[in-house]
């Protein structure tokens, strides 16, 4: 597909014409030029190193840039730091959130404002709070409710009415719905709505498919520091916007089965973790993926857990082939076959400070040991062919994994699992949680191999596309209980719904 623009906008709330952004040698963006109109939602795409990170750090005046120009309803501007940015109309609402905890919802709305009161509260600071909140859809949330006693979707929405507050006219939101439910998403949705309807402009930065088109009127798609195409969402394909991300073809984004599975790898019986989850019983085969999913609070993220013995207060009956395994002890989860990759990769899923190379042998230490000497290069050899296996390119393997991008982080942490000698049950919380597109393709095809391998596969993900698009079977969770069970072809993002918010539905 061709690089064209859609057409100048009738009125151009920002106009970025030909921005480039060196570090020495190093071209973080090239060239790069846009214009987005008042009260347009712009999806902006690209892997992990596509330069959108570098774009909107120059928008924000984080970075200046090498050459280019930025304009504001018409009026060149140069961003020489964040505030610049900010009393131009531009406002980042970043993946993070920034909230003080322990601080009221007005004081977090004025936190880090360029033109705060000088006295922290004025019935002038309380009217502009209220209304900001009223335009996110917050009508009731009080402007003296410390932020910790909101829900997470409420959290995020604070942070948009926080960009409003700065009288910003163009929003960027970088995956505002990460962490949320599918019900919080449609929360984060309706906000996003009602700004357009008010003339604000979105940048809106996301790794979810479906949200492109669910709620983006436009999209611009970067690739290696380059814009690759802006267009209609309208105009582009899925297949086709993802093949723009990556840069070349793709045969199946969610691969099926190659085999039907095998014998039952996984038996739970009455799972239970007290006031969290209720009797969970289940048989996953060799081979097969089975998706767990429930809206934030379920008890879906604590199964997986429980099953990985993290979980101290975990009680039931859970065989790995033939062996029983104890709960409540994650050495004797993994001696009895389970492995396990966290749904929080910096706090329990790779070691930062490490090399790719040391992150995946970590768990093989002991096995190539001579004469109470470390082997290194036998662990070089076995590091490379993990990589292989899971797309992760070795010339990266000596690099710190802090320093990778959060796809291949994860590939090293599922690369962590991987065990063609001793095939078990591989657990998977929001697998691909923070990973690009692109990475998200090749992490299903791994997924699939494992499964081929002979091992089986049980993830919780709150990525409906994923699993509707992914698993072999899907567990619908409410309120720590199963709610359903359904094959592969049985699955449907309208049952899945019901099924996981029928007691709010209904109340």
């Amino acid at each position: 597909m061709p690089v064209r623009a859609i057409g100048e906008p009738a009125v151009a709330r920002l106009t970025v014409d030909s921005m480039t952004k060196r570090f020495g040698a190093v071209t973080a963006i090239a060239d790069v030029s846009l214009t987005l109109a008042a009260g347009e939602v712009r999806a902006l795409c690209g892997g992990n190193g596509a330069g959108k990170s570098t774009l909107v750090k120059i928008l924000t005046g984080v970075l200046l840039p090498t050459s280019g120009q930025i304009a504001v309803d018409g009026v060149p501007r140069r961003f020489g730091n964040p505030v610049d940015a900010q009393r131009a109309g531009l406002a980042l609402v970043a993946q993070e959130l920034s909230l003080a905890p322990d601080l009221s919802v007005h004081d977090n709305l004025w936190l880090g404002h360029a033109d705060a009161p000088m006295r922290r509260r004025t019935a002038a600071s309380v009217a502009r709070a209220r209304t900001v909140l009223d335009a996110v859809g917050l009508e009731a949330v009080a402007v003296d409710t410390r932020v910790a006693d909101l829900s997470l979707a409420e959290r995020q929405l604070i942070e948009i009415a926080r960009g409003l507050i700065r009288n910003a006219s163009t929003l960027i939101l970088d995956e505002p719905t990460a962490t949320l439910s599918e019900r919080e998403i449609a929360r984060v949705f309706e906000a996003v709505r009602r700004l357009k309807s008010r003339g604000c402009s979105v940048i809106y930065i996301t790794h979810r498919m479906g949200e492109v088109y669910d709620l983006c009127d436009s999209v611009t798609v970067m690739r290696n520091g380059r814009l690759i195409t802006t267009d209609l969402v309208a105009n582009v394909p899925r297949h086709d916007l993802l093949e723009l991300m990556i840069g070349r073809k793709l045969t199946d984004v969610y691969p099926a089965a190659a085999a039907p599975p095998g014998a039952v790898m996984l038996r739970v019986r009455d799972l239970s973790i007290p006031q969290i989850v209720d009797r969970f019983s289940a048989e996953v085969r060799a081979g097969e993926i089975v998706g767990i999913v429930g809206q934030i609070g379920s008890g879906t993220i604590e199964t997986v857990r429980a099953l990985a013995g993290l979980v101290h207060d975990a009680e039931g009956e859970v065989q790995v082939g033939k062996r029983i395994m104890m709960l409540g002890c994650s050495t004797r989860a993994a001696s009895a076959g389970m492995r396990f990759v966290s749904e929080d990769r910096a706090a329990e899923g790779i070691f930062l400070d490490m090399s790719g190379h040391h992150n995946l042998v970590a768990t093989r230490l002991s096995e190539n040991v001579k004469s109470g000497v470390i082997r290194p290069w036998t662990l070089r050899r076995i590091a490379r062919l993990l990589a292989r296996q899971v797309s992760f390119d070795y010339r990266r393997l000596a690099l710190a994994a802090g320093r990778l991008s959060g796809g291949n982080q994860q590939k090293l942490a599922i690369g962590r699992c991987s065990d063609r000698r001793h095939p078990g049950v591989i657990l998977l919380n929001e697998p691909t949680r923070g990973v690009d597109m692109g990475a998200r393709a090749e992490i299903y095809q791994t997924l699939r191999r494992l499964g081929a391998e002979g091992n089986a596969i049980v993830m919780a993900s709150t990525d409906l596309e994923e699993i509707i698009g992914l698993v072999d079977r899907v567990v619908t969770m409410r309120r720590g209980r199963i709610v359903g069970v359904h094959a592969r072809a049985a699955i449907s993002e309208t049952t899945i719904l019901a099924e996981i918010t029928q007691a709010e539905v209904t109340a």
